[in-house]
């Protein structure tokens, strides 16, 4: 019996193993491209290509070109090196300019699959860094995007694009016009486009996705006319084109800082002087300033990113949301994504014990408002303590900083971008959602507050199925919300509606247009976290009575 067993077994596994599924070599564009087939369950398998070009090496402050073309078989199966960007700590760099390249992850069931969603991710990091080639800390690579692939059945493509000054360095004007990052961003969805298909992706079904300043990035892509008819639908996580931090207003004067410190002119010289330094001394003059306060808050130093360059973006971005009319859309923020910025400008609110001063609070939205002095200080502090007590508790006063950073650096400036994409959609369908599972750091005796919810970028680990596929560091309530999100960004990436589509989700989704509707997300979410105008008063405030305001003279 047991010999009769055996050799069952050992014809299945014969009959599994000539039967594996896979694209074998790919014919694209450039070359042909081989990737690494693994197995993820009996007859479910997944061709993962690492490091496939999209574009030529690229010249320093110049658009990307075509890639050149290769002979023979790509072996695609290493990640190639980050952008060129500043370390963790801003004292060296990382990364190569040669960094032009992508990832796919394609999942197979009983055949090769075809026509499959595609969904492009976009990393974030301020612009200055960040990347989507591999482990991200300690061996952890967080956009790994097999689990996504594979529970929700679509095709995942991750990319790299050039930061910081080499990515986003403008002079204003067509010398250095500036949005090279985002010029490469749209080079790789444009290759996805023309070569999606040998992978057995549809060309004609691409989602964006991104997060912070890849969020921001998403919504560019959405807004420039370069993509039209490319991108069929667009999530943005934490970040939008409206946000403070997403156009450079004055580029002239900050590439006149980094040129001061590289030794080059701030003449009709400095762009070709710019051109010939050292690029790893321009990466570190463009590097972050970190000694942030609520005079001076983190926010304002994020100074390269997105300009107005007339063809990239060929208006303000507010302007051009009739370009994203036909693209389906989920955008939202986590209900405490200020928080990793209040904190670095006013450091107290993660102290159990120590107080922080009103006044801190005070400075910074002094700070927001500074362009309408005095009255407009006054009417948002009047707004954001509305709610207090008359004798508020420390706890009062760190949760109102951290909204007070939610409200300006993303949650308002997103409301503003669904209000502006519903307005100017014709078959675009508008989505939105307030992300609210708890950090996992916070409570007593661990580095954040026991009030605190979801900071930046608490969402990516569930977007990517962080608990499903490292279970030892996560409860099953984690798992549970890992499911959920993957389920309602998949079904949306094959329907355009987050509730249809292979995967059950725990409550329907309605459009933002239906009341300016939107699903409250955590683990614990039912019909009764749908919500309905999120923050109005703030967002009123923010886009309505402050802008009203008189502009005070002596600013």
């Amino acid at each position: 019996m047991m010999v009769k067993l055996g050799i069952l077994v050992a014809v299945a596994v014969f009959l599994e193993t000539v039967s594996a599924t896979s694209l074998g070599v790919v014919y694209t564009e450039g070359g042909m491209v081989e990737g690494e087939n693994i197995r993820l369950g009996f007859r479910h398998h997944m061709d993962i290509f690492k490091g496939v070009p999209f574009a030529d090496i690229p010249g320093r402050f110049e658009k990307p070109r075509r890639h050149p073309g290769w002979d023979g078989v790509l072996k695609a199966t290493e990640y190639r090196k980050r952008c060129l960007q500043v370390n963790v700590l801003m004292t060296d760099t990382r990364g190569s300019e040669d960094c032009l390249y992508l990832n796919i992850w394609v999942p197979h069931g009983r055949s090769v699959s075809t026509n499959l969603p595609v969904m492009v991710w976009i990393y974030g990091g301020g612009f200055l860094a960040g990347g989507s080639m591999g482990a991200n800390f300690l061996n952890n690579y967080l956009y790994d995007g097999q689990e996504i692939a594979a529970r929700g059945n679509v095709i995942i493509v991750t990319l790299g694009y050039r930061v910081g000054t080499l990515g986003f360095l403008s002079t204003g004007d067509s010398s250095l016009p500036g949005n090279y990052g985002l010029w490469d961003q749209q080079a790789a969805i444009a290759w996805v486009h023309r070569n999606i298909r040998s992978f057995g992706g549809d060309p004609e079904n691409i989602t964006i996705f991104g997060e912070s300043a890849g969020g921001a990035s998403v919504s560019f892509q959405t807004l420039t006319p370069h993509n039209k008819g490319i991108i069929k639908r667009a999530i943005s996580q934490s970040g939008v084109a409206l946000c403070p931090w997403g156009v450079i207003k004055n580029p002239r004067k900050i590439a006149e800082e980094i040129a001061l410190k590289v030794q080059c002119p701030i003449d009709d010289q400095m762009a070709a002087c710019l051109k010939m330094t050292d690029p790893v001394l321009l990466t570190k003059a463009g590097s972050l300033n970190m000694n942030s306060s609520p005079d001076a808050p983190l926010v304002n130093n994020l100074i390269l990113s997105a300009v107005v360059d007339g063809d990239f973006l060929p208006d303000e971005p507010s302007k051009l949301f009739h370009n994203a009319a036909e693209i389906d859309y989920i955008a939202g923020v986590n209900d405490m994504d200020g928080h990793f910025f209040t904190a670095i400008d006013i450091p107290s609110i993660n102290s159990h014990l120590v107080a922080t001063p009103v006044e801190d609070m005070k400075t910074l939205l002094a700070t927001y408002t500074q362009t309408k002095g005095k009255a407009g200080l006054e009417k948002a502090y009047s707004l954001y303590t509305s709610t207090w007590p008359s004798k508020p508790s420390k706890e009062d006063i760190k949760r109102t900083i951290v909204d007070i950073g939610t409200d300006y650096i993303f949650l308002v400036p997103t409301q503003a971008a669904l209000y502006l994409h519903a307005a100017n959609a014709t078959s675009g369908r508008t989505y939105s959602y307030f992300f609210s599972e708890p950090n996992r750091m916070g409570g007593i005796g661990r580095p954040y507050p026991s009030w605190m919810g979801a900071d930046h970028a608490d969402d990516l680990q569930y977007v990517f199925g962080k608990p499903l596929s490292t279970p030892l560091g996560y409860w099953p309530r984690h798992r549970d919300l890992a499911r959920y999100m993957i389920a309602y960004w998949t079904n949306f990436a094959k329907t355009g509606d987050p509730n249809k589509g292979d995967l059950s989700v725990p409550t329907t989704w309605p459009e933002f247009t239906n009341g300016h509707q939107y699903l409250e997300i955590n683990n614990k979410m039912d019909k009764n976290f749908v919500r309905q105008k999120m923050r109005m008063r703030y967002v009123h405030f923010w886009t309505s009575i402050l802008p009203s305001l008189p502009i005070n003279i002596s600013q």
